[in-house]
């Protein structure tokens, strides 16, 4: 019988920056445990620019130990981790989502299939065909936008020159960033965060733009919904 307790397991590269609630690495961000494995020495730039199979098997390896220690499933802390979603998915035997682009054909359906989803990245360069492949939707329209030439983001979060994010600068960066996006994409339908660092400003952008955003956090809160079921209560209704 499935637990309702058990964590979902975060494999997290080894960065020091701020995480407030909404990133999947704050304690506050979930209504359930996570476990944290964080695999010493691992840069984002290292996962953006020089992924290789050698950078990424000690992930394997700390996936193997979330799994040992109970967890229901396992995710990523960077969305760029949908490079080893297939690697990572045959480590361990409980599910494995190590990406919030995993999202992007569940998006393209709920609108019926028409039009693009838009991703909002980290890095516009760094993302390939790779990437959205190994995660099944190689196929699937979309439209991308990065943040790597945003002041605020590209300070704190891809060039390590500080721990502490102005959160005020960095929701005006991705609202900027995402209003550019749909006016040069008006078939924009939707929206997926690759970054999990843009997640705690997801509800910023969605009123900004008006559409459904989606990114990791709420992608875990639906996965351990899955494996973690409870039961229900109240009383029978027959309307």
């Amino acid at each position: 019988m499935a637990d309702p307790t058990a964590p979902i397991g975060i494999l997290c590269l080894d960065t020091a920056f701020a995480k407030p609630p909404g990133h999947i690495r704050c304690a506050n961000s979930l209504p359930f445990p996570t476990m944290k494995a964080v695999v010493q020495g691992t840069t984002i730039a290292e996962l953006l620019d020089r992924p290789s199979d050698a950078f990424f098997a000690p992930f394997l390896e700390a996936a193997r130990d979330l799994e040992r220690k109970g967890c229901a499933a396992i995710t990523g802390s960077c969305g760029f981790m949908a490079l080893y979603q297939n690697e990572l998915s045959q480590a361990v035997s409980v599910p494995v989502f190590a990406s919030s682009l995993i999202q992007i054909q569940l998006m393209h359906q709920m609108a019926g299939g028409r039009g693009k989803v838009g991703v909002i990245t980290a890095k516009r360069r760094a993302l390939t065909d790779r990437h959205f492949a190994a995660v099944g939707v190689g196929d699937t329209p979309v439209a991308i936008a990065g943040m790597q030439d945003q002041p605020e983001f590209s300070d704190v979060i891809l060039n390590d020159k500080r721990t502490e994010i102005d959160e005020n600068r960095l929701t005006t960066e991705l609202v900027a960033v995402g209003d550019s996006l749909m006016r040069q994409n008006q078939d924009v339908r939707s929206i997926v965060l690759e970054c999990t660092d843009l997640a705690p400003y997801a509800h910023h952008l969605q009123r900004a733009l008006g559409v459904p955003v989606a990114d990791l956090t709420s992608l875990a809160k639906m996965v351990h919904a899955i494996v973690a079921r409870r039961p229900f209560a109240g009383q029978v209704s027959y309307d």
